[in-house]
């Protein structure tokens, strides 16, 4: 009777090598999905380079337009946009457009463009 329950995790252990060994020894994980662009937002200025500096007033102005706190958002928006020449798209988010101003930190490691 005491075999019994020995055979058991025997072969329980003997599919999972075997399971391990078909994959190499690696586990993989899917990528995580990508936000996809909305058909509203346009993609014009949202990738890096893609702005000319006169351009960064209204695209800030866009994605300052739901902030409470305009004055900084402006001000950060508009500094960022000259370095970057991208904006993302929206009011919010969607940083992954624009890799530049997204990885733009404060010295206290924050993020320095809204």
């Amino acid at each position: 009777m005491a075999r019994k329950p020995s055979l058991l995790i025997f072969y329980l252990m003997l599919m999972f090598l075997l399971l391990v060994k078909e994959n190499n020894g690696v586990i993989t994980e899917s990528p995580t999905p990508q936000p996809q662009p909305t058909g509203n937002l346009p993609m014009y200025g949202s990738t890096p380079g893609s702005l000319h500096p006169q351009e960064c007033g209204p695209r800030c102005t866009e994605r300052c337009s739901k902030t409470a706190f305009k004055k900084p958002c402006m001000f950060f928006c508009q500094k960022c946009c000259t370095v970057c020449l991208c904006v993302p798209p929206g009011t919010y988010g969607n940083k992954q457009f624009c890799p530049c101003y997204n990885n733009w930190k404060t010295k206290r490691g924050g993020p320095k463009c809204p």
